[in-house]
């Protein structure tokens, strides 16, 4: 596989709750999330990616939109994380950890090697 679609495809599995830490501290608008996951460098992607995540995830109710107005130009749509998201999230972060570290130790040659020595 292609370096560039190995990040595409991790990107893809992770991107969603990304999005859902992003507005876990409060409402956010589309294009400040696309900043946000721009500033990472790694989790970079477009429009045409985010704003169908964030249609699927109000249709799931894991977040609210609310349109407001803006002082530099037209009213912005922001995205709420609901009871639902907030969970959604939750779930994720307790099984991250014990993931990436299953990861980790396969992929990494020293550490599959310390516990073969185990």
């Amino acid at each position: 596989m292609e370096p560039g679609k190995t990040l595409s495809q991790l990107r893809k599995g992770v991107l969603e709750y990304c999005v859902l830490s992003l507005l876990r501290d409060g409402p956010r608008y589309g294009t400040e999330l696309l900043g946000a996951l721009a500033d990472t460098g790694a989790l970079a992607t477009s429009q045409g990616t985010v704003y169908p995540l964030l249609s699927r995830l109000r249709r799931e109710a894991l977040v609210t939109t609310d349109w407001s107005e803006s002082q530099n130009g037209p009213p912005r749509r922001y995205y709420t994380l609901t009871e639902e998201g907030h969970a959604a999230l939750a779930d994720f972060a307790g099984v991250w950890a014990d993931f990436t570290d299953a990861v980790d130790r396969l992929i990494t040659p020293d550490m599959t090697s310390d516990r073969r020595r185990q």
